[in-house]
C-alpha cells in the first residue's frame, strides 16, 4: 500500500485491514515522502501491530512507491490497497482462498462499491458498474481494450507474475492498466470474485483525476500499443482486412494511433447517413449492412458509448461474428 499525505483517510484504511478475518498477513506500507503526519501515524501502528512493515522513502511518485513495495513484500500472494479506500473484513480470505483453489489463475480481483456521488461523477459510477460485470477470465480478456477491466486496489496476484513478467513501468500511461495488458498478453489468466472487496473512495484530488498519465489520450496510447500487437500476431487477424466501427473524430484519433503502430485499416463502419458513402483519408465509410462476412474481415468496434457497444455486439453476433475471433470491442 503506497501512501502520500494520507491523513485522515489512512486511519480508517488501517482499521479495516486490522479487522481482516485472515489474521496471518503482512502489510507493507510505503510512505512516499509524506509531510502531513502520515509517517508518525504509521510508525505508531507498526509498534502496536507487528504485521505492519513501514518503508519510509523520499517522494518519488506512485510507480516508484509501488515497485518499492513489490521489492519489499515476502508473501507469495500480493494484494493491492490504496490508502484512502476501505475493504471488507473477508477481502483477503476470499481472494487468497480463490487463488489457492484455482492454480491456473494468476490474478483475482473483486467487485467494488463506488464510494462517491454517482450523479456528480457519473462516469466513475458507470465504470465501476461495468467493471463489476466482468467476472470470468474470458470476459476480462475480451473487454480489456474497452477500459481497464480491473480496479487497481481490488486485486490480489501471485508474486511469480512479477518475477516472470515485471512489475509497474513508469511512463506517460496508467501504470496499472499497462500492467494488466502486459500480463494478459503474456498469458496470465485473470478472474474476479462476485463479492464486494473494496469501497473505492471518490475524491476530487484522486491521482487518476489530476495526473497526466491518466488522461484519455494516455489510455488510448496504452491500449493502441497492445491492441496493435494483438491484431498483428494472429494469422486469422493478419489475413483479413481490418474494419473500424465508428467514423467520428474520437474514433479516428484512436485509429490513427493504430496506424502509427503499423496497422492498415480497410475502412470505417457507421450508421450516420451523412458519413456513409464518404471517404476518410482515402478509406470508405460503409453502412453496417454492407459489411463483409466474418471470413472476409475483422471488426474493431471502436465506439465509446456502452449502449452502442452492446448494439454493435448484438448486430455482429447475429451476422455470425464471434468476439475475440472476428471482432473486438474497444474504446
Amino acid at each position: 500500500m503506497p501512501v502520500y499525505n494520507g491523513m485522515p483517510y489512512l486511519v480508517e484504511t488501517i482499521a479495516c485491514l486490522q479487522a481482516q478475518t485472515m489474521r496471518d498477513f503482512e502489510c507493507v506500507v510505503v510512505n512516499d515522502g509524506s509531510g502531513d503526519g502520515t509517517a508518525a501515524f504509521l510508525d505508531k501502528i507498526a509498534r502496536e501491530d507487528a504485521r505492519f512493515r513501514i518503508v519510509h522513502a523520499p517522494h518519488g511518485g506512485i510507480v516508484a512507491a509501488l515497485n518499492r513495495g513489490l521489492a519489499t513484500v515476502r508473501g507469495d500472494l500480493i494484494a493491492r490497497m490504496d490508502a484512502d479506500d476501505t475493504c471488507t473484513p473477508t477481502r483477503l480470505a476470499l481472494q487468497a482462498d480463490f487463488l489457492d483453489q484455482h492454480r491456473h489463475i494468476g490474478l483475482v480481483a473483486g467487485c467494488v462499491a463506488y464510494d462517491g456521488d454517482p450523479e456528480v461523477n457519473r462516469g466513475f459510477a458507470l465504470y465501476v458498474a461495468w467493471s463489476n460485470q466482468l467476472l470470468t477470465p474470458d470476459a476480462i480478456y475480451q473487454q480489456r481494450f474497452v477500459e481497464s477491466p480491473l480496479v487497481h486496489p481490488s486485486v490480489m496476484f501471485r508474486r511469480e507474475n512479477v518475477s516472470r513478467f515485471g512489475g509497474y513501468r513508469d511512463g506517460p500511461f496508467p501504470e496499472d492498466y499497462e500492467l494488466w495488458l502486459r500480463w494478459l498478453e503474456a498469458g496470465i489468466r485473470m478472474a474476479k470474485i462476485p463479492e464486494q472487496v473494496v469501497a473505492w473512495r471518490e475524491r476530487e484530488d484522486r491521482l487518476t483525476r489530476v495526473h497526466e498519465r491518466y488522461t484519455d489520450m494516455a489510455f488510448y496510447r496504452a491500449k493502441a500499443l497492445y491492441l496493435a500487437r494483438y491484431l498483428t500476431k494472429g494469422d486469422a487477424v493478419q489475413q483479413r482486412p481490418l474494419w473500424v466501427w465508428g467514423a467520428g473524430r474520437t474514433t479516428r484519433k484512436r485509429a490513427d494511433l493504430l496506424e502509427q503502430s503499423g496497422l492498415q485499416i480497410a475502412g470505417y463502419i457507421d450508421i450516420s447517413p451523412k458519413k456513409i458513402g464518404q471517404t476518410i483519408h482515402g478509406k470508405p465509410v460503409i453502412a453496417p449492412e454492407d459489411l463483409p462476412g466474418p471470413s472476409r474481415c475483422f471488426v474493431l468496434a471502436y465506439v465509446g458509448s456502452r449502449g452502442a457497444r452492446d448494439q454493435i455486439a448484438a448486430f455482429l453476433n447475429d451476422r455470425g461474428f464471434v468476439i475475440g475471433r472476428d471482432y473486438l470491442p474497444a474504446a
